[in-house]
């Protein structure tokens, strides 16, 4: 995977901290960064996901239909100990 190279500047207790963490993981100051930098993009993806929804069920049709299609399948699921 190619990589960019990028300077950044820290407090020094910052960037004690993030050395002590990559060293009780095991993986490098550029790797524990990168990791770190990964999962805070992930949760902004992930929250705007989830904004959506949240924006998309708060429309009472669309909630109501949700609704209908999951009763439905409930009752087309097999009864307990029938195999599909």
């Amino acid at each position: 995977m190619p990589v960019k190279k990028i300077a950044i500047s820290v407090p020094e207790d910052v960037a004690r901290q993030v050395d002590e963490a990559a060293a009780a993981r095991g993986v490098t100051r550029s790797r524990f960064i990168t990791d770190v930098l990964r999962t805070a993009a992930r949760a902004r993806t992930d929250a705007e996901i989830t904004r959506r929804l949240d924006e998309l069920f708060a429309d009472e049709t669309v909630t109501r239909e949700q609704r209908e299609t999951a009763r439905d399948y409930q009752q087309a699921a097999p009864k307990d100990g029938t195999q599909w």
